[in-house]
């Protein structure tokens, strides 16, 4: 894949630094988008092998995503990482209407629209891949009160990245175009030290091993991948669950639920 373009947001720090820096040493070409320009001036500084377009843009608003996506649609883009990350871990009835915002903006509608940018320029090449980073918190939602904290919006974009991710891969099947979804544990950045919360003593994978994850995942064709899992039954049979009880549906009301 070298000399190919890849994008990377949210590069400034964390996995999406992580990402970039192992893409430029693979020989890529870069796209940087986050909210530090001056971060991404560095990282381009840094890296004067490869070609680095900087491109500073707050994917929690309308004018970001736009800006990014416009910079996609006119890019020969062979790799697209939607990265970029907000956490505001708090119950839904807590969470400001603006944090709910910037979540759903960060987390569902950016992937959203800078996926759709981004195929067109794929298909018409019959070759690119997405890969969209969510997390393993994407399958809590059957986690009763006892499991702190309490994340609802946070959980559900991530769940939606999950299931938009594996239903966009077989949109693709046949055209030389993959999407695949990330979902780490918890992984040794920034992320959760700015909500406050010190997990300095629970055990962290690092966010370049996480990208070696990821990367091997593609190369093995897995659509989710989940670097910090062993028994790749314990997915398989999550996803085979959810098919049996989607075409366990019937027309008539289940017996349950008559009076």
């Amino acid at each position: 894949m070298s000399n190919s373009l890849a994008l990377v947001t949210g590069a400034t720090s964390g996995i999406g630094l992580a990402f970039a820096e192992r893409l430029a040493a693979d020989g890529h070409d870069l796209i940087v988008v986050g909210r530090a320009e001056e971060r991404l001036d560095a990282f381009a500084a840094a890296h004067p092998d490869v070609a680095v377009r900087v491109l500073a843009a707050d994917l929690s608003t309308p004018a970001g995503i736009d800006a990014v996506a416009d910079a996609i649609a006119d890019a020969p883009l062979d790799l697209l990482v939607n990265n970029a990350g907000v956490a505001h871990y708090m119950p839904l009835a807590e969470l400001p209407a603006a944090k709910a915002r910037e979540v759903v903006n960060v987390k569902v509608l950016a992937p959203t629209l800078l996926t759709r940018a981004a195929l067109g320029g794929m298909l018409r090449r019959g070759r690119g891949t997405v890969v969209t980073i969510a997390g393993m918190l994407a399958f809590s939602g059957p986690a009763g009160p006892e499991v702190m904290p309490r994340r609802a919006v946070y959980a559900g974009s991530l769940a939606h990245l999950v299931t938009m991710t594996q239903a966009l891969a077989a949109e693709l099947a046949g055209t030389g175009v993959t999407a695949h979804v990330v979902c780490p544990g918890v992984v040794a950045t920034n992320f959760h030290a700015v909500q406050g919360m010190d997990l300095g003593a629970v055990p962290r994978m690092s966010a370049e091993d996480l990208v070696t994850g990821a990367l091997a995942g593609i190369a093995l064709g897995e659509t989710v991948i989940a670097p910090g899992v062993e028994e790749r039954r314990l997915l398989d049979e999550v996803f085979a669950a959810e098919l049996a009880a989607f075409a366990g549906q019937r027309p008539a009301l289940a017996a349950r639920y008559r009076a």
